[in-house]
């Protein structure tokens, strides 16, 4: 082999041992904290098990599964957790797009208004529920949304003590919080957008509307599916707002599969079970993620 070939091939080796060198921290961190739990809730998955008795643990194959079909709570978390999904999704990515569209104009101050669209990301979730459950309060002295209400002449409003408003309620909140996030992402995606395309199309008498459609959105079309796919996953994962603000309730209208997860591992001991629940939760993810994957290419 020629010394300058054998040099080549010895300097790629190098570098794909540097690359597998540099790879490994993570993929160490990856296997321990996310491929060996989803391994081991799928065992448990199949037994009996009770925290309450971790000694007395014995294999029961797939009851566990069976029971779940039949579990009338797992199939109410199941419809309000794809309710707050398919509702919050669109809510919020068109929130922080409006939010995006309006920070990237230049005028004094702007940045002021990005930090404060932003500073509910730096926030805990916890806080954030403990601040508007504050304000929905049904008491129009002490809820701020409700006296505002009373004052303009409106009855009182119980937005989480009622079964029809409380995921709505929380719908709106939880969109007003995690806007900022998608705003920041959908406002690099803007300024990745040449400027001279929106001169042109001004010269040429285009109106504002038509540059959003014609312009900005085509633009914007791969930014708008990642914003939606990872919206939507963190949709599914619904559970410091309903923990926080009503406790599933009222009447298990807030109730979502990780609120159920949790609820029937560490509040009734029922582990075995809860690990059966979070697999199958696991698999719609997976599935719903996969099948959004699929149809955003098909738009492509």
């Amino acid at each position: 082999m020629p010394k300058k070939k054998e040099g080549k091939v010895r300097k790629k080796s190098g570098n794909t041992i540097a690359a597998y060198a540099f790879s490994l921290p993570a993929m160490i961190l990856l296997i321990a904290f996310l491929v060996v739990p989803i391994i081991y809730t799928f065992r448990y998955s199949l037994f009996q098990y009770q925290i309450v008795r971790p000694d007395d643990i014995s294999f029961i194959g797939l009851k566990n599964y069976i029971t779940l079909i039949h579990d009338t709570d797992f199939w109410v978390a199941l419809k309000n957790t794809v309710y707050f999904t398919v509702l919050v999704v669109p809510l919020q990515c068109v929130l922080a797009l409006a939010l995006a569209m309006l920070v990237s104009s230049k005028f004094r101050g702007v940045s002021i208004f990005r930090t404060m669209y932003f500073s509910p990301q730096l926030t805990s979730m916890v806080v954030i529920s403990i601040l508007w459950t504050v304000l929905y309060n049904s008491n129009p002295n002490t809820g701020l949304i409700n006296s505002f209400l009373t004052s303009l002449g409106f009855e009182s409003v119980n937005f989480l003590t009622n079964a029809k408003t409380a995921m709505n309620s929380i719908i709106f909140m939880s969109a007003w919080q995690g806007a900022g996030y998608q705003m920041m992402i959908f406002l690099a995606g803007l300024q990745g957008i040449p400027r001279d395309q929106y001169e042109a199309a001004s010269v040429d008498g285009a109106t504002k509307a038509q540059q959003f459609w014609y312009i900005t959105i085509p633009g914007l079309k791969g930014t708008i599916k990642y914003v939606i796919m990872i919206t939507m996953i963190q949709a599914m994962k619904l559970f410091t707002q309903p923990y926080v603000m009503t406790q599933g309730g009222p009447k298990n209208s807030t109730k979502t599969l990780v609120y159920y997860i949790y609820t029937q591992g560490f509040q009734q001991g029922n582990f075995g079970y809860a690990c059966a629940v979070a697999s199958v939760f696991f698999i719609i993810v997976v599935v719903m993620s996969l099948s959004m994957k699929k149809l955003i290419a098909e738009t492509d």
